[in-house]
């Protein structure tokens, strides 16, 4: 098998019509706002100073992400894993970042792309209580592009289908995995997982 080269691809997929190219705005307009304070979920992607790339899922109540202008955006952070690679990447490395933005029952998506900064600013941080607790850290986004991606990947996937939802039990609890990965720890159930998480939001 060959990897393929910048001349293959372009042997293999037609150039993009210019609609595709000017569907990628350099600033947030009416329906990226509107898009993001129904957004639940999405997924941050960052670089790090050796190449290497993260990709976080953050989610909170619809609009946990602020719209601070068209050209600003504001996400907390909530508890997690203490790992912080992606602030990490951010404050170390070039601070680029991407974000995929997702809606339930929607099948497009929103990609936004900018130069972030991390702040713990009192005042940012009092304004962006939710679940009775103001975040840690906020990071600040220079939006430089938006674009909507078409459906057709979560259309593939049934990603909202109700005959494609699995239950839970087809699968260990994360606490069961990661016993099973480390031998650290003592594994858990997923009802005292998801019980544990509850006091943890």
């Amino acid at each position: 098998m060959t990897d393929l080269a910048a001349a293959d691809l372009a042997a293999i997929y037609p150039k993009p019509t210019p609609r595709v190219i000017a569907k990628a705005r350099p600033e947030l307009d009416r329906h990226a706002k509107n898009f993001i304070a129904m957004s639940p979920f999405c997924v941050l992607a960052t670089s790090a100073t050796d190449g290497s790339v993260d990709a976080s899922p953050r989610g909170g109540n619809p609009g946990f992400v602020h719209v601070a202008g068209p050209h600003e955006l504001l996400m907390p952070d909530r508890a997690g894993n203490n790992r912080i690679d992606s602030f990490r990447n951010i404050v170390e490395g070039s601070g680029f970042v991407q974000l995929i933005f997702f809606v339930p029952g929607i099948d497009e998506t929103l990609r936004v792309g900018g130069k972030g900064v991390v702040t713990a600013d009192p005042e940012v941080l009092a304004s962006m209580v939710e679940f009775g607790k103001p975040p840690r850290a906020v990071l600040r986004v220079a939006v430089t592009e938006a674009y909507f991606h078409c459906g057709k990947a979560l259309m593939r996937s049934k990603l909202w289908s109700p005959e494609t939802r699995l239950e839970r039990k087809a699968f260990p609890s994360i606490s069961e995995v990661i016993h099973d990965q480390t031998t650290l720890g003592e594994p858990e159930s997923q009802a005292a997982v998801e019980a544990r998480y509850k006091t943890q939001l």
